[in-house]
């Protein structure tokens, strides 16, 4: 997810979302960057309009909030196994951030 907030950062700012952009406000934070990763970010994101992508999901997103019942909100977590990271391609990672943006 930190990759993805590095380009809404750099959008929200007013600057162009580039392989070094996103590498330098990873590497302030204390991450270290994964170029594979950056490249799939910046690749995807190629000719996708930010604000129309944020506008969509957040309707989108808005009536299956409100069609969740009040009491979801209050129960209890129910306890996750903590679950090892799998790896991911640059081609699967392309594809699965171009399904968010666009």
């Amino acid at each position: 997810m930190e990759y993805i907030y590095s380009a809404l950062v750099l959008h929200a700012a007013g600057k162009q979302v580039s392989e070094d952009a996103v590498a330098a406000i990873l590497k302030s934070a204390g991450v270290e960057p994964d170029a594979a990763r950056i490249k799939a970010l910046t690749a995807s994101l190629e000719g996708v309009n930010i604000d129309e992508a944020i506008a969509s999901a957040m309707v989108a997103s808005a009536p299956a909030a409100a069609a969740a019942p009040a009491h979801a909100a209050a129960a209890a977590p129910a306890k996750e196994e903590p679950k090892e990271e799998e790896a991911v391609s640059e081609e699967e990672a392309a594809a699965g951030l171009s399904a968010l943006f666009g």
